[in-house]
């Protein structure tokens, strides 16, 4: 499983564009999640799907531009079309985050990732439950361990890539333009609860 995490990115669209462009051809994440909640994954991937298919890019016009663009098509136009519609569909493997502080999860190596936007909104059920806490509200990155958890912040247009291997969990630092920054395995083994001979 590879998770990447997106930071916001405001007006900075051409970025953002180009580090979903990162994440789906060169890092072939299984999901992405943008981590911001201005609207703008939502803008650049209306345009990107645009761009592949023309038109009205959403799923339930499919037909609509089959019928457009195959019916009297030699086969090679509608290998062309399929493999369109397919780069188009690959685009669902991005979301956005909920505007209403609603957390997105996910689970990696068996550990609960918590993935929400400000991370004063996170209450003592995330916490506990968590070995990983993403959020969006920050302007720089944030790669920090507190206690058992790990805290990460993708920073403005930055990009994290999570990814669930055998023996742990490893994160990749990207910038919008793909290049890579740091890379490291998470340790995300509980704290051993000590005990003191005599306390109950």
């Amino acid at each position: 499983m590879r998770l990447g995490l997106l930071g916001p990115a405001g007006e900075e669209t051409e970025k953002l564009l180009s580090a979903v462009t990162f994440l789906r051809d060169e890092q072939l994440v299984d999901r992405a999640v943008y981590l911001g909640v201005d609207g703008a994954l939502d803008a650049v991937i209306q345009g990107f799907a645009e761009g592949l298919v023309g038109g009205d890019p959403k799923e339930d016009a499919m037909w609509t531009r089959a019928a457009d663009a195959c019916i009297e098509a030699e086969p090679a136009s509608i290998d062309r079309f399929i493999a369109q519609e397919r780069d188009r569909r690959s685009l669902s493997m991005f979301e956005s985050l909920p505007t209403d502080a609603t957390r997105v999860i996910e689970l990696l190596n068996g550990k609960v990732t918590v993935m929400i936007y400000d991370k004063a909104d996170l209450d003592e059920e995330d916490i506990v439950a968590a070995s990983v806490l993403a959020f969006g509200k920050s302007p720089d990155p944030v790669i920090k361990k507190v206690g058992a958890r790990w805290f990460l912040a993708p920073g403005t247009c930055g990009v994290l890539v999570l990814e669930d291997k055998p023996d742990g969990i490893y994160l990749a630092q990207h910038s919008a333009a793909g290049e890579e920054l740091s890379v490291q395995k998470l340790s995300t083994a509980r704290a051993a609860r000590l005990r003191i001979q005599g306390q109950k």
